[in-house]
C-alpha cells in the first residue's frame, strides 16, 4: 500500500490510508466496471465524470489516487482534471487513460502532474501497476522501427487536438481538412 500524502490530518488521512480513488470517466458502464474491480480490490471509490464534479468531490475528500480519462463528453479534456487534481494534492498519483494515445497528450499529462499514462483497452492490473510505478524504466526496449507518414499525421492530428481542447471543428480548420474528415480519421484510428 502506498503511503499517505505529506501534510494530511484527520479524516483525509482516514481517506488516504483506505485506499481512496477517485475515477473520472463519463462511459457509464466502463466506470461502474472500474469501481467494481477496484472495490473488490479494496479500495473506496468516488466517481465523476466532468471537471465540475471533480472539483466539487474534491472539496469533501482527498483521494490518495486517480484514473482519468483523457476525453471526456461535452469535449471535456481529461487533462484539465489532471490539472486541477495535481493543483489540489501533488501527491496524488494519478494514471490517465484514452482510447486516443498520442505522444503529444502523453507528454502533456505528464507535464500536468499525471504519473502514467495508458491506452485503453487497459484493465485494473494494468492501472494499479502503474499506481505502483514510481519511476521510469531505463531498461524498456526501443523500437527500431521508424516512424510511418501515418504515424506521423496521428500525432499531429492529436498534438492540434490537445492545443485546441479537443474541438474538432476548430482542430480540423487548423489542419486545413473538412470536419467530416478529420472525424472519420479519428474513428477509424480509435483504440477500443
Amino acid at each position: 500500500m502506498n503511503a499517505p500524502p505529506t501534510g494530511i490530518t484527520g479524516s483525509a488521512l482516514d481517506e488516504a490510508l483506505e485506499r481512496l480513488l477517485l475515477i473520472v470517466e463519463d462511459d457509464d458502464s466502463f466506470a461502474r466496471t472500474l469501481v467494481r474491480s477496484f472495490e473488490r480490490r479494496g479500495y473506496r471509490v468516488l466517481r465523476a465524470a466532468s471537471l465540475d464534479e471533480v472539483e466539487a468531490l474534491m472539496q469533501k475528500h482527498r483521494p490518495g489516487y486517480a484514473v482519468v480519462d483523457l476525453k471526456l463528453a461535452g469535449g471535456g479534456s481529461g487533462l484539465a482534471c489532471v490539472q486541477a487534481l495535481h493543483a489540489r494534492d501533488e501527491e496524488m498519483i494519478i494514471v490517465v487513460l484514452t482510447g486516443f494515445a498520442s505522444i503529444a497528450t502523453a507528454v502533456e499529462a505528464i507535464k500536468l502532474g499525471a504519473r502514467h499514462y495508458l491506452a485503453k483497452p487497459a484493465n485494473t492490473d494494468d492501472i494499479e501497476a502503474a499506481f505502483a510505478r514510481a519511476e521510469g524504466d531505463a531498461e524498456v526496449e526501443l523500437s527500431e522501427r521508424p516512424t510511418s507518414i501515418k504515424n506521423l499525421e496521428w500525432e499531429r492530428i492529436h498534438e492540434t487536438l490537445v492545443a485546441t481542447d479537443f474541438n474538432i471543428s476548430e482542430t480540423a480548420r487548423r489542419l486545413g481538412m473538412h470536419r467530416r474528415t478529420l472525424a472519420r480519421k479519428l474513428e477509424k484510428q480509435r483504440i477500443k
